[in-house]
């Protein structure tokens, strides 16, 4: 085995550890600021993956941008609607934004 295929898989297993330790760490209070960090730098990848899938390298290269579009899109929108049902589990009951009853009481 080559020593950049070493080193690569060292640094995938310890980030994969450390990364395991810090996430279980993190109080109930963090989870949702975490998850905001979490979609800002999803949102990063979708704007690389945007670049990729349209800078003409050839098909295969195409190919994978336009897949990794498809995966950071479905993972910006999926921790925005987990984040908005967080959020929705904080707000008072009786308020009219989770129960939408003032609009139509108006």
């Amino acid at each position: 085995m080559s020593p950049a295929i070493e080193t690569g898989l060292y640094v995938l297993v310890l980030g994969s550890v450390v990364g395991l330790e810090v996430i279980r760490r993190v109080p109930a209070l963090l989870h949702t600021p975490l998850m905001a960090l979490t979609n800002a730098i999803a949102g990063i990848s979708l704007v690389g993956s945007l670049l990729l899938a349209g800078s003409q390298r050839g098909p295969l290269i195409t190919t994978l941008g336009a897949v990794a579009v498809g995966a950071s899109s479905i993972n910006v929108v999926g921790g925005f609607l987990i984040t908005d049902r967080m959020l929705r589990m904080f707000r008072p009951s009786g308020s009219a934004r989770s129960t939408g009853k003032a609009k139509a009481d108006a």
